[in-house]
Parts: structure tokens; C-alpha cells; sequence
């Protein structure tokens, strides 16, 4: 399983490298253009897999206004979909509003998790 801490590490890698900038970050870009989560009102990090216990704690963590706007764009994005519509373009999220929310306290969660991991794992010798 893919943690966050590792995509971040190979998106990084993506972006330092030249020639595969040039080719992923076009190819992104049209990826997000034609997935239309914009269009129905919600941000990046709204998609991510919820049913994870680290972004459950990453969710709790949110500030109040924070997490009842991301349930707002879920409910308005439910709504959208079982109606068939989307959102007029005047309303839709824009590229400048889809700025990483939940990423850092995803990204907390987990270095909190490997740091819990490997002081439980520590043994103790005796000599």
C-alpha cells in the first residue's frame, strides 16, 4: 500500500527531473481537467480514500470551518451526481482554489504512525 509520504517523495522526484516534468505535468494537467471534480465543487484532497485510519485521524484534525466545508462539497457534489448537473463555471473550484487541505494532516499522521512503529519495534539486549 501507497502512503502519501511516498507519493510526495516521487512527485518531488517528477518535478526535479526535466523530462519527465515535461511530460507529466501536461498529461496532469489534462488528467485533472477531464476527471471534472472541479466541476462538481470539490477540491483534490476531498477524492482521497477516507476508510484509512490514518486519514481518519487526519480528518478529525481538521479546523471546524475546514471539515464543514468538506462536507459541504461532498453533500453538493452527491447532489450534483444523483441530479446528473454540475456546477456553472462561475461556481466551480478553480485551479488556485485546489490547494492541499488534508495533505499535511495526512502526512503528520503518518510520520506519527512510522515513529510509533519504530519505537515499538525497538529491542533491548542484554549483554
Amino acid at each position: 500500500m501507497s502512503t502519501l509520504t511516498l507519493v510526495k517523495k516521487q512527485a518531488e522526484f517528477i518535478l526535479n527531473t526535466p523530462i519527465l516534468r515535461q511530460i507529466f505535468l501536461p498529461a496532469s494537467k489534462v488528467f485533472v481537467k477531464y476527471s471534472g471534480y472541479r466541476n462538481m465543487g470539490l477540491r483534490q484532497d476531498d477524492l482521497l480514500w477516507e476508510e484509512n485510519p490514518i486519514v481518519q485521524k487526519a480528518i478529525s484534525r481538521l479546523p471546524a470551518e475546514e471539515s464543514y466545508a468538506r462536507n459541504f462539497r461532498i453533500l453538493t457534489a452527491h447532489q450534483l451526481s444523483l441530479s446528473h448537473d454540475v456546477l456553472p463555471d462561475s461556481k466551480a473550484v478553480t485551479p488556485e482554489e485546489d490547494t492541499p487541505f488534508l495533505t499535511p494532516y495526512i502526512l503528520e499522521a503518518e510520520a506519527e504512525a512510522r515513529e510509533k512503529d519504530e519505537l515499538d519495534s525497538i529491542e533491548v539486549k542484554k549483554h
